[in-house]
């Protein structure tokens, strides 16, 4: 499997031509993030220092410390630039308090440490950038695998990449879909769940955390009232605590809840969420069905490609004049709806027969000025829609 992700040539341009800058990597785990940076390393041919905080228990601010000062130690002793590679950085204490101190010292001594820094939850990584190291980086985006990517490595059809996912890790697993669905469900989801959100969270109620995630695989690309998950879940609390437990996983690039489309309004954010999965291994990984059960099921492979298609937005990284939500009014309903600045798209997903588009209707009828965009048996096919970026058909 020779493929080199997009954020490899975006981190060797900064290091090579860019501004001194702190080079931020964030992504869910087992997408490569680790790989791309060591191909950036084995690419620069700089002297290097790497290593990860992904330790049972957090560390503290003296890790970061001792290894950049290994790395003073090889720009000392060979005068050249060096590449200092800290993974899982949000896992240590104080992290960004420590790295604006290192890195400012840096700055204003000419020195040649050149750090990237790498995390998989974009909620810590974000609350110490903004608190600390505002202006002092760049942010790079490595996330899921795309159809693409998996068809050049895997050779996976498309329909294989909507059961499968965009995992590479497991990929080899596919071919023993029990084996497949252990090592998604033990080795990702749970690692995931608990060491990056119960372990550095406060979290009164982990195992509604970890029914919420298990009620978003159950339900995906639908729309699920907060109060019908309370019927849903046992010690379920409130609607503000089910919100926030969802805001804690989409953190960890498991499941995000689209709000509900509303112009001129303030969106509610107690609204019904629309739940998607960012990947959709995580889906198939805890449903009963195998992967000819899920393509001969037309109702839950419909499922599987509207998911597949919110994950692909979600995955092409939303700039922050960029929305995706969904819009509902009565019996009337779009899947997505694209905001990018000035424009709005109305995008509807069709995995089977022709159906109705009485929703695009309604919601071109109410915002004239709005586009629509068909997806499936009525519009651009599935693989040719999901063999380019999201926005690059719209943007």
């Amino acid at each position: 499997m020779n493929i080199q992700r997009t954020v490899v040539e975006d981190l060797l341009s900064f290091l090579k031509k860019g501004p001194p800058l702190l080079q931020i990597v964030i992504g869910p785990r087992q997408v490569g993030k680790t790989t791309a940076v060591l191909q950036v390393v084995e690419s620069l041919d700089w002297p290097s220092v790497v290593a990860s905080a992904d330790e049972g228990m957090p560390l503290g601010p003296e890790w970061i410390e001792t290894q950049w000062r290994q790395a003073k130690q090889k720009e000392k002793e060979t005068r050249k630039r060096i590449v200092l590679v800290l993974d899982e950085i949000q896992k240590v204490r104080g992290w960004s308090e420590v790295v604006k101190r290192l890195w400012d010292h840096e700055k204003r001594t000419a020195g040649k440490v050149r750090p990237i820094l790498l995390g998989s939850s974009a909620l810590l990584m974000q609350k110490g950038l903004t608190e600390s190291l505002a202006g002092r980086f760049f942010l790079h985006h490595c996330l899921h695998w795309s159809f693409e990517e998996c068809k050049k490595a895997f050779g996976w059809s498309c329909e294989k990449w909507i059961y499968f996912g965009g995992y590479p890790g497991a990929a080899p697993l596919a071919k023993n879909e029990i084996a497949w669905k252990q090592y998604i469900a033990d080795s990702l989801v749970e690692t995931v769940l608990a060491r990056d959100v119960l372990q550095l969270q406060t979290v009164t109620k982990p195992t509604l955390l970890r029914h919420l995630f298990a009620l978003s695989a159950t339900f995906p690309a639908q729309i699920l009232s907060y109060n019908k998950m309370l019927g849903q879940l046992t010690d379920a609390g409130n609607t503000t605590t089910l919100s926030g437990y969802l805001k804690l996983i989409e953190s960890a690039f498991l499941v995000s809840g689209l709000e509900r489309f509303s112009r001129g309004h303030a969106r509610k954010r107690g609204s019904s969420p629309k739940l998607i999965l960012w990947n959709n291994g995580l889906i198939n990984a805890l449903s009963k069905y195998s992967y000819e059960q899920a393509m001969n099921d037309s109702t839950w492979r419909g499922r599987l490609i509207e998911n597949a298609v919110g994950a692909h937005f979600l995955n092409g990284f939303l700039r922050p004049h960029q929305s995706l939500t969904y819009w509902r009014e009565g019996n009337d309903e779009v899947d997505f709806i694209l905001t990018a600045g000035a424009e709005t798209w109305a995008i509807e997903v069709k995995s089977g027969l022709p159906g109705k588009t009485s929703g695009l209707t309604a919601f071109r009828k109410r915002y004239p000025k709005a586009k629509s965009f068909l997806i499936g048996s009525q519009g651009v096919p599935l693989e040719e829609f999901f063999s380019k970026p999201a926005l690059s058909w719209f943007v």
